[in-house]
């Protein structure tokens, strides 16, 4: 389960790509790949394996203006998905 205390890093293997044939970022796997939106990309190329969630929310909020509570319910909700999906594991 990924909480603000969590800290992740992408999965062996597992990157954060921008292909700029088709101008798209992609969350590169092995075996499969999936498209990540620009609000993903902002969150994904903060994972480092360092930073807990909380610190992510922090930089979020400082960048965009929008509620705490709603960029940390949308992005406990992508990482998580991620998480179960084995692209992200906790540290």
């Amino acid at each position: 389960m990924v909480s603000k205390n969590s800290i992740l890093r992408f999965a062996r293997g597992t990157r954060l790509q921008y292909d700029r044939v088709r101008e798209v970022w992609f969350i590169q796997a092995p075996e499969r790949a999936f498209h990540a939106d620009p609000i993903a990309v902002e969150v994904l190329q903060l994972i480092d394996g360092t930073r807990n969630v909380e610190h992510i929310l922090d930089l979020l909020c400082q960048k965009f203006s929008a509620p705490r509570d709603v960029i940390a319910r949308d992005v406990l909700d992508l990482l998580q998905d991620l998480a179960t999906k084995q692209v992200l594991l906790a540290v």
